[in-house]
């Protein structure tokens, strides 16, 4: 299924992104940004559509990408290949925090039931590089290796909190995304909310991302005060009581700690 905003963005060809668009590189980049999460495959007419690039281009770069595996064929159009999978797997950042923090992560699914996150920041974007659902998962909007914005999220408002002062200020000199209706967009509430959550050590949203559902996230440490990523519980808010979902999210938030600023100091002792 197609995000409808995102099919009603215009397309700016390459006669008018002259100097964006005149690599290679960028050209590629192009082709595999066209792909969305609801997308099985792409037909060549969509592909040159959604890039604005000239249709002997994208063939051309698609065919190549094919052959690389990056792309492959579905039916008379692409999807995306393995291979990209398998580079992924190779990021660090995401492999060794997954890695540390999946076996807390699964235990938390079992006990509340609820829909567990792990998640890095990467920009202004909340990345999943986890999540596991309970019994009564959430299906939207997350998904593994999906974004979000961080200023709307339980996850991305603990990473938003922990980061540089110019993270925050680049991010609220900017309009902010409104997902639904209690979205808080006003950069002086948005401040000191993290305020609260630094002092709190964990933060709580909700219906910001989704009506009917609350999410709460704690911070994943690293060694020397660093922050390397969040993990959350998200439920429907009928369901949602703090006072279980609180404590379960700062204990597992901490175990996970624990294990990764080991893992860091036994890197660093080699």
């Amino acid at each position: 299924m197609i995000n409808a905003a995102a099919a009603l963005t215009p397309i700016v060809h390459d006669d008018t992104v002259q100097g964006e668009t005149d690599t290679v590189l960028s050209k590629v980049r192009l082709i595999l940004e066209a792909f969305r999460p609801d997308d099985e495959g792409l037909s060549l007419a969509e592909l040159v559509r959604r890039t604005g690039l000239r249709k002997a281009t994208v063939y051309r770069l698609s065919q190549e990408l094919v052959a690389w595996g990056a792309l492959e064929r579905a039916g008379v159009g692409y999807r995306v290949g393995l291979r990209l999978f398998e580079l992924g797997l190779l990021a660090p950042r995401q492999r060794i925090l997954r890695a540390i923090a999946l076996p807390f992560l699964e235990e938390l699914a079992q006990s509340t039931q609820e829909t567990v996150h792990c998640a890095v920041r990467d920009g202004g974007d909340v990345l999943y590089i986890e999540k596991l659902g309970g019994h009564r998962s959430v299906t939207r909007p997350s998904r593994t290796g999906g974004r979000m914005p961080l200023h709307c999220t339980a996850t991305g408002k603990v990473l938003l909190a922990h980061a540089p002062s110019r993270v925050v200020d680049d991010l609220l000199a900017r309009p902010l995304r409104r997902l639904t209706g209690h979205t808080v967009t006003a950069p002086r509430l948005l401040r000191t909310e993290l305020e609260r959550i630094r002092g709190a050590g964990y933060a709580v949203e909700s219906e910001e991302a989704r009506v009917g559902f609350l999410s709460v996230a704690a911070p994943v440490r690293a060694a020397r005060g660093r922050v390397a990523g969040a993990i959350s519980v998200a439920a429907p808010t009928s369901r949602s009581r703090l006072a279980r979902l609180v404590p379960a999210v700062l204990t597992t938030a901490g175990r996970i700690s624990e294990a990764f600023i080991e893992y860091e100091l036994d890197q660093e002792s080699r």
